[in-house]
């Protein structure tokens, strides 16, 4: 008679079967892998006509070693690692089945070890199951249908624990080589944000990095203004990369993408049931953040009730989820920008005095291209690099005239205009070829070279080309606005508005 045992704290059920098998193969398709594994079997026996009916009984199906003493048995072990169970005689002479159980505990845990024993051997049966795992134990004489089912059964749970260790140790080998692609990651992001990636030479650029690199080191809240197009996003993220929180997160937030409620959401998170629509319970990139830095772009566009919450964040360190009546402490460092002049905000009234304060602590204001025309050059040079590795064109490079052309254009949408033109240029230009004049705008013309004489013609032509970079980037996203809008930097409010101005809808 066969009776089921507990193993490590998992019952098997009145199969033997171990619970695991209900979820990875169902019986058949687990005796069919074992099978095709040629699991051995170790006989332990000291009576050889016992030891020789098992391994006939056994031999049809499974390699067999045999041993009529523990010390062999031990060898046997040792010498061929295809051995995944072993069926152990409890009363031997010298060593005891009880005894050779406990041997082979460390150095063979998952060995499954079937127990023979007579009626009257119940002191000895407990003893050798206190002694360690055993899977079942078989009353002598045994039965041969009972024996080959217990047997086939115990290989089925060593080979379910094997594939078990097999997968974990997968898994182990995955989540290192995910920390060292994270390492790796965060070094190229670190490279990628170096202050000397800032591209220009400008007196005007240089005064700006000097200011930032003053105030890396710290957690001094940071203003950056500028222009629309300036970098404002490259800078910050080159204060974190460059700053002591640079191994924890930094996480964007533009406040013109979202209606009030939103942006309290995604800043702050929200309750279960908050409002409508609140199905989940939602963190917020504050919590998200903890630890590293948070940038709100287009700050001044962030509504009234919004400005409150952020107030408290800046004075006490403590946000409060929608619908939750308990703060919640967070360490974050706050960088802001805006194309906005805050200070007229305030005397109007659409911007909190005391944020603007807060926020202000120390300010960066980023020059616009038309007051760092010397960095033209570099910025072209360093876009149309990126451009021919992305694209795998060989683009050779701009001839004086082109470069001529690009440093009398007004790029009222700065950085970001000029990398546009720069990417509608390559695109155009023939493979092995400079990118010529015709290529480029002139002026405050679009790229065909119409001539300006006036404020009014820059501006039509202004408009004209940047309806063009927006339908073009329509065409490339097949329509889809949000991830146009995010191709061409523009809060999806902006976008909108564009849309609407040019008639593109």
């Amino acid at each position: 008679m066969a009776v089921p045992l507990t193993s490590s704290g998992v019952t098997f059920d009145d199969r033997g079967l171990h619970p695991l098998a209900s979820v990875k193969k169902d019986a058949t398709e687990l005796q069919a892998v074992a099978a095709g594994n040629r699991q051995a079997i170790l006989v332990l026996d000291d009576e050889p006509s016992s030891v020789n009916l098992l391994r006939i009984t056994l031999g049809m199906d499974y390699s067999v070693y045999t041993a009529t003493d523990g010390g062999t048995a031990l060898q046997l072990l040792g010498e061929h690692d295809d051995i995944a169970l072993a069926i152990i005689d409890q009363r031997m002479p010298g060593m005891t089945g009880t005894e050779f159980i406990q041997r082979t505990m460390e150095p063979y845990p998952d060995l499954v070890r079937i127990i023979l024993t007579g009626y009257t051997d119940i002191d000895s049966l407990i003893q050798a199951i206190n002694a360690g795992r055993v899977y079942r134990y078989l009353t002598k004489p045994w039965q041969k249908e009972e024996l080959l089912m217990t047997v086939r059964q115990g290989l089925e749970v060593h080979w379910l624990a094997s594939e078990n260790r097999r997968l974990q140790d997968e898994l182990k080998e995955a989540n290192a080589r995910l920390r060292a692609e994270n390492a790796r990651l965060k070094r190229e992001v670190k490279g990628r944000y170096r202050f000397d990636e800032i591209i220009g030479q400008s007196a005007a650029l240089k005064k700006s990095l000097s200011l930032v690199e003053r105030v890396v080191d710290g957690d001094t809240t940071v203003l950056i203004t500028g222009e629309t197009g300036t970098g404002k996003e490259l800078v910050a993220r080159a204060i974190h990369y460059n700053g002591p929180r640079a191994e924890h997160a930094f996480l964007t937030v533009n406040c013109a993408d979202f209606t009030p409620d939103m942006l309290s959401s995604e800043l702050f998170g929200h309750k279960r049931g908050a409002f409508t629509g609140a199905i989940e319970e939602r963190q917020g990139l504050f919590k998200a953040a903890n630890g590293g830095t948070i940038f709100l772009d287009e700050i001044g566009d962030c509504p009234d009730g919004v400005q409150t919450r952020l107030l408290r964040v800046l004075d006490q360190g403590e946000i409060r989820r929608v619908g939750d009546d308990k703060p919640t402490t967070v360490d974050v460092r706050i960088i802001a920008a805006t194309n906005r002049n805050l200070e007229e905000d305030v005397q109007s009234g659409r911007f909190r005095k005391d944020l603007f304060f807060r926020l202000n602590v120390f300010c960066v204001n980023l020059p616009p291209l038309r007051e760092r025309r010397e960095d033209i050059t570099l910025l072209a040079e360093h876009f149309l690099q990126k451009l021919r590795q992305r694209r795998q064109k060989t683009v050779r490079g701009f001839t004086p005239e082109a470069l001529e052309r690009l440093k009398a254009h007004p790029f009222e949408g700065n950085i970001r205009e000029l990398e546009n033109i720069i990417e509608r240029a390559v695109a155009l230009a023939d493979p092995d070829e400079y990118i010529t004049p015709d290529l480029v705008p002139v002026g405050g013309t679009n790229g065909g070279g119409v001539e300006t004489g006036s404020r009014e013609s820059l501006r039509a032509a202004v408009e004209q080309y940047e309806a063009e970079l927006i339908r073009a980037a329509l065409e490339r996203n097949n329509g889809n606005q949000t991830r146009t809008a995010s191709e061409l930097n523009l809060s999806r409010r902006a976008f909108i508005d564009k849309m609407q101005k040019y008639g593109l809808r």
